[in-house]
């Protein structure tokens, strides 16, 4: 079931006092270097460095009373868990994340500033959610899944949403794709906010589970995520890929080459820090620049969580 248009617009609202209204950026190099005009609305710079605070905030303020006052829980390789910490923090509320030991050290850090209590477990999802599960049985807390929760999809959407009020007459948005929510979102706001704006995700070649999921109907998985965009490697879910199936029209797959050279070119050109992720969908957009010749592209860079003492470049 597709969520209706006020429903939509009622996340933007709820999100809205909560987060940053980022800004939307244009570079005259990368257009011609793309040849098309590319808007870049930069969620790198939203609180704790990524969109994934939006998610958060909506899902929180949509638990009653009793569920906030038990606290809230996630597993998260850092993006999210830092979203879920700051955005319970300031809504009163107790977090508790679980990170993979394989989470970058200034991903956990971060989580414990923002006051969530971090839990560290084995790099696997099984294990992730096995300890996420002693968690709620242990304090009650609600779960909240980074990315296959329909509240957290729509806040996430609201990014694309505020995208679209500022640059209406966009032909197409690109969205990285990892555990699905942000592409989920971007085309829920498409749909019902964009003029006949096509949704299209970018995915690495070495986790792209999304891009044979979207080809053969149904989840896919990765036997191996080994992608410089750790933040890509997890899978969809089933609230959000009928979503995809119904909204989104293609995903592109890129090779760890061209998500570095895309990450160096948004550094280099526009001074944006981004991290490996936030550089896939316009790697993709370079990748396949015949198939978008002279249309106007929104790309959401979707985070600037970056390790600056591992950098690709």
């Amino acid at each position: 079931m597709i969520p209706s248009r006020q429903i939509v617009l009622e996340a933007g609202k709820r999100v809205a006092p909560f987060v940053h209204r980022t800004p939307v950026l244009s570079s005259r190099l990368l257009n011609e270097l793309s040849g098309v005009e590319v808007f870049f609305k930069c969620e790198n710079f939203q609180k704790m460095g990524a969109f994934k605070m939006r998610g958060a905030v909506n899902a929180i303020q949509q638990l009653s009373e009793a569920q906030k006052k038990a606290g809230v829980v996630t597993h998260s390789s850092g993006n999210f868990g830092q979203a879920l910490a700051l955005a319970a923090k300031n809504l009163g509320v107790n977090a508790y994340i679980v990170m993979p030991s394989s989470a970058p050290t200034v991903k956990i850090e971060a989580v414990k500033g923002y006051g969530g209590v971090v839990t560290i477990s084995e790099p696997t999802l099984e294990a992730r959610e096995k300890s996420a599960a002693a968690i709620v049985e242990e304090k009650g807390a609600v779960f909240l899944h980074p990315s296959n929760d329909l509240n957290v999809i729509l806040g996430q959407g609201t990014a694309a949403l505020e995208l679209l009020q500022d640059q209406p007459d966009l032909e197409f948005i690109m969205t990285p794709v990892g555990g699905g929510g942000l592409i989920a979102g971007t085309a829920l706001a498409a749909h019902y906010f964009g003029t006949n704006c096509a949704v299209v995700g970018g995915e690495p070649m070495k986790a792209d589970d999304a891009y044979r999921a979207l080809k053969s109907g149904k989840i896919e998985y990765n036997k191996s995520t080994d992608t410089i965009a750790d933040g890509l490697k997890t899978n969809l879910g089933d609230k959000n890929f009928p979503i995809i199936t119904a909204l989104v029209s293609d995903i592109i797959r890129v090779e760890e080459k061209e998500i570095i050279d895309a990450m160096k070119l948004i550094w280099e050109r526009m001074k944006l820090v981004i991290e490996p992720s936030s550089a896939v969908p316009f790697a993709a957009l370079l990748k396949e620049k015949e198939k978008f010749r002279n249309k106007k592209i929104g790309i959401i860079l979707s985070g600037g969580n970056v390790e600056l003492s591992n950098l690709p470049f």
